[in-house]
């Protein structure tokens, strides 16, 4: 972040710390109006762009974007706080986008989201699952821009279509129309049973046994049939460049890679990433790489595994400290 728009303590200047916690819903003065407003709504804002954006990169320099067209504007004129904030996000966000399209279809090898450590929040579980798992990240790069951003507002965070319409500035029979088919494109497409979480502490458990061990058969025995792996180097390290399939050939493919001289040293464990559980790469203090899954039938169908270091900046901190 820009270290001239993010004040490093205390109140010394008008503009505080955008980034520091803050409890007030409305303007109450010249000292504090700027940060108070941002603040409050910061987690709404950096998981909108998150969610629409896929990295924590551009979803940090929206949230930058953001605080410096809220830090100039005349606040007497802005009379919802909230909406002036997400509609801005939202509306940098899809310009982001859209130009991100083009450069994501000359990208090497697949393209995957950037994966973030989460802290469990019961308050927030029932409401917000699933939201952000690598799965549906993937699902969403598969809606256009537009519906990508009508879905996050109105699924995600529960924003009316008279809302998101004011936000996009379109018609709200057209918002309604885009969302019907962006929920109706997602539901079609999510798996029809999702595992629970002991289930998923379990595989897991035995998903490190069995690395750590070599053991391909245990290994294989948690894979579904129709096992498919992603694989994202960037162009940057050695990585799949085209999918991998079937239990045999991604169990050895794993193994293969944790055996590589390139990887002594490291070793998984499990952590939550993207609100779900799953492994992390370690090297020293050096978080390498992020193994996210998806699992239907007691069995891992899907496999996401990010090794670009362009992209594992949100794993090396919380998404508290983003």
């Amino acid at each position: 972040m820009n270290s001239s728009a993010r004040p490093d303590s205390g109140r010394a200047e008008r503009r505080s710390d955008p980034y520091a916690l803050g409890d007030d819903d409305t303007v109450q003065d010249d000292t504090h109006d700027d940060a108070d407003a941002f603040l409050e709504h910061r987690r709404l804002l950096f998981g909108t762009a998150y969610r629409m954006l896929g990295t924590v990169t551009d979803a940090e320099d929206i949230l930058q974007d953001t605080w410096l067209k809220w830090h100039e504007v005349d606040h007497d004129s802005v009379q919802h706080p909230k909406s002036y904030l997400v509609r801005t996000v939202t509306n940098l966000s899809l310009n982001r986008l859209t130009s991100a399209r083009a450069v994501r279809e000359n990208y090497v090898g697949p393209w995957l989201p950037e994966p973030l450590l989460t802290v469990p929040n019961a308050a927030e579980e029932s409401e917000m699952a699933d939201t952000v798992s690598t799965a549906m990240l993937v699902l969403l790069e598969t809606l256009t821009p537009v519906e990508r951003a009508v879905f996050v507002l109105r699924e995600v965070f529960g924003f009316s279509h008279n809302e998101i319409a004011g936000f996009l500035d379109r018609p709200e029979a057209t918002i309604r129309q885009i969302s019907h088919r962006a929920r109706s494109h997602v539901q079609s497409r999510r798996p029809r049973f999702d595992s629970d979480s002991a289930e998923r502490e379990e595989i897991t458990r035995k998903f490190l046994a069995a690395a750590h061990g070599g053991d391909v058969n245990a290994l294989m025995e948690l894979l579904a049939p129709d096992v498919t792996l992603w694989n994202d180097g960037g162009g940057k390290v050695t990585a799949a460049r085209r999918p991998l399939f079937g239990p045999d050939h991604v169990a050895r493919w794993l193994l293969g890679v944790m055996a590589k001289p390139s990887s002594a040293g490291a070793h998984l464990e499990a952590a939550v990433i993207n609100d779900e559980l799953g492994l992390l790469v370690v090297l020293g203090d050096y978080r390498g790489g992020a193994i996210t899954y998806e699992i239907v039938d007691g069995r891992v169908q899907r496999i996401w595994f990010q090794v670009n270091p362009e992209k594992l900046t949100g794993l090396q901190r919380s998404e508290s400290e983003q």
